[in-house]
């Protein structure tokens, strides 16, 4: 793999949602990462025929019964030669498999062992179940996201899966291996999605602190309070978002929507944010989107279409940045960030569990005798 990280060697305990898309942007980047999938899970599949998700891309696959004494060694075999493993299981499960921090330090001092929970590895919560919409709730981001008088709106799984999440553990890997280079020694990473959507929230809680964030839910600048932060709906039934902030930008957002800024109350009284949103809604719903779209052609006024998914593949903007990849028949981001001088690869299709497992071992120094006896031990599939 091309990218910034080419070199670097990751070992990803198969799990879902944050841990794997943690690994997708580490191999996007160019790490090699080696995906370890149960056996259970190794059901065969036609390579013509990859699986869609995109969260297992650009990476091999290998099928291991962590559960014999033969296919831990296989993966502690991996850690030896490894920058970083990375996993996403209850706190104590992975010790209880025999590959925990110890077993795993034991035969490389300097891995990095990256650990994805929402919780935390300690703490009163640290054993119970959640998802995504619990860790946000605990961290009081969740309070934050809605309109006035509705209730919170979970924003999917971005705050706390990918963002506080995964992303949270990849810069935490990136970092203790850039660490681990200069001291020789590993450590491990808690990253718990409660302490990462918190983070993502700091700005918020400046906001609280001085004075700025006071409205409750729905009330304040960025929460849809305001009238010129908000999305409004098209004479066609669609959307368009507007974020004139700063004042040339609301002047000229009023110009272009075609208000008479004088029949509006000053920007930032908030008493007057309803009055003014219902005076820009009424004009918005007068033309399409496609119409304001044209409308704000060159503008500095902070617009953008409401685009859904299959359409922000199609926008000019976005063909001509290649936001977006058709990788195997499925339409994907692309990797970013973008590097000048080590660009990432094309991303690869994901890879049916366990289809390279032999290709795997057999780079990692295992001989033919050694795969064959472990593949008629059942250790691996």
């Amino acid at each position: 793999m091309g990218g910034p990280l080419a070199g670097v060697r990751v070992v990803e305990l198969a799990g879902i949602g944050p841990s794997p898309f943690c690994a997708m942007v580490l191999a996007d980047l160019g790490a090699d990462v080696v995906r370890v999938d149960r056996a259970s899970a190794v059901r065969g599949g036609d390579p013509e025929a990859p699986p869609a998700d995109v969260l297992n891309r650009s990476r091999r696959s290998i099928g291991v019964d962590l559960k014999t004494d033969a296919g831990r060694a296989v993966v502690l075999r991996l850690v030896g030669e490894a920058d970083a493993l990375i996993e996403g299981f209850r706190p104590g499960v992975t010790e209880r498999l025999g590959l925990g921090p110890a077993e795993c330090h034991e035969v490389n001092p300097a891995l990095v062992y990256g650990r994805m929970t929402g919780w935390g590895q300690d703490g009163p919560l640290a054993a119970r179940a959640g998802h995504d919409i619990n860790y946000v709730a605990l961290s009081g981001t969740l309070s934050m996201i809605g309109r006035a008088d509705q209730p919170p709106v979970p924003p999917i799984n971005l705050v706390g899966d990918f963002g506080g999440g995964g992303m949270l553990l990849a810069v935490g890997v990136l970092a203790g291996v850039i660490e681990a280079r200069q001291s020789g020694v590993g450590q491990v990473i808690d990253a718990a999605m409660v302490d990462g959507s918190a983070l993502l929230a700091a700005m918020m809680y400046s906001f609280r602190a001085m004075g700025m964030w006071s409205g409750g839910r729905g009330g304040n600048m960025l929460d849809t309070g305001a009238h010129f932060y908000e999305v409004y709906e098209t004479a066609d039934g669609k959307w368009v978002a507007l974020g004139g902030i700063e004042p040339q930008f609301y002047e000229e957002m009023l110009e272009r929507l075609e208000i008479d800024p004088t029949t509006l109350p000053p920007q930032h009284d908030r008493t007057q944010w309803p009055a003014a949103k219902a005076t820009i809604a009424e004009r918005v719903r007068t033309k399409t989107r496609a119409q304001w779209e044209e409308a704000f052609v060159g503008s500095d006024a902070c617009f953008a279409p409401v685009l859904e998914p299959e359409e922000a593949a199609l926008h000019p903007h976005n063909v001509a940045r290649e936001t977006f990849v058709t990788v195997a028949d499925v339409v994907q981001p692309a990797p970013a960030p973008r590097f000048s001088r080590t660009p990432s690869d094309r991303p690869t299709p994901p890879s049916h569990a366990g289809a390279n497992t032999r290709d795997v071992l057999a780079d990692a120094g295992f001989s033919d005798a050694e795969i064959d006896e472990l593949f008629d031990s059942g250790a691996i599939r």
